[in-house]
């Protein structure tokens, strides 16, 4: 550390610094209640703390002149410093601020979720704020948060929030079949227990989600043999899900938003309209020390926007 930084500052030496904004600007425009107006304050309240910094200094540093207010001699000393001091502190803060946007902000997102739904609407992100500069993490197991790594999660969560984190919910969950139109183009809308007589595409990660689908719409116990005998077919991603639905290679099990631009367009249908709700819900999350960060702040609320969009789907 240098001497520069090293040397301890007097900190009996200074004024009461909450004062000096009210001094500064009844300073400036000669008026008190003009004062008051700018900062928002009341007229007593600025002459309150103008008492204390006269008090604290022991000198006076304005007089009147019929209803007017004038600078003392001691107030024209003085006034220059404290502006000089305030427009110091003002181009620190901008200048934090701006090393501050400049940094990347972090963005953990599921690898489907990523591809299929965040990653067409960064553009429109990028156009409004172009200062903030994006990083996105993909990941693809796993749908916990990771603070270590990450500044802000779109995560799905289904478990009680740690008390350390900020949450805000986009939309529910929702869990239902996805095909092309071609793959049920000559049948009439189907029921639950149709869907076992085509391929159905499975995620490993989410083996469960099939069953759990069909137990809500079906009879266990006359679905369970036919779901084992079932030729599905087990990949590694919903991306992968969703493009081989795309060509009418079987159906596939969505949750989340990640099908929304291919069924706003066409490109997959819902062969059924049974849909299971109540597993949780897709979010952002972020720690709590950072919410009020503006580029936080600045991304969760654009993504408030778009989840609104999908919703009028």
């Amino acid at each position: 550390m240098s001497n520069e930084h090293s040397n301890k500052i007097n900190l009996y030496s200074l004024p009461p610094l909450k004062a000096l904004k009210g001094f500064e600007a009844a300073a400036r425009l000669l008026s008190i209640r003009g004062a008051a107006q700018e900062l928002n304050l009341t007229h007593p309240a600025v002459t309150h703390q103008i008492q204390i910094l006269e008090s604290s200094l022991n000198v006076k540093l304005f007089s009147k002149q019929g209803r007017n207010i004038v600078l003392t001699a001691d107030g024209e000393t003085f006034y220059p410093y404290v502006r000089e001091a305030m427009e110091t502190l003002i181009s620190g803060t901008q200048a934090m601020s701006k090393a501050v946007m400049s940094r990347p902000l972090r963005i953990q997102v599921y690898v489907t979720t990523s591809i299929r739904w965040l990653a067409p609407r960064l553009a429109d992100f990028r156009a409004k704020f172009p200062e903030i500069n994006l990083q996105l993490m993909t990941c693809n197991v796993g749908w916990e948060f990771d603070a270590d790594n990450a500044d802000i999660g779109l995560i799905f969560n289904n478990q009680p929030l740690k008390p350390q984190f900020h949450w805000c919910k986009l939309f529910d969950s929702q869990l239902f079949p996805v095909c092309s139109p071609s793959l049920i183009k000559d049948k009439q809308q189907l029921n639950a227990a149709d869907l076992l007589n085509y391929p159905l595409i499975t995620v490993y990660t989410e083996g469960w989600s099939w069953q759990q689908w069909f137990e809500k719409f079906c009879n266990p116990a006359d679905i369970e043999q036919q779901l084992n005998a079932n030729k599905s077919i087990v990949i590694d991603t919903l991306a992968v899900a969703l493009e081989m639905a795309i060509k009418g290679e079987g159906i596939a099990l969505v949750n989340g938003p990640s099908a929304d631009d291919d069924l706003h367009t066409g490109r997959l249908i819902k062969p059924v309209d049974n849909v299971v709700s109540g597993l949780g819900e897709w979010g952002v999350i972020c720690r709590n020390d950072i919410k009020d960060d503006q580029r936080v702040v600045l991304f969760i609320e654009w993504l408030k926007a778009e989840a609104a969009k999908r919703n009028q789907y």
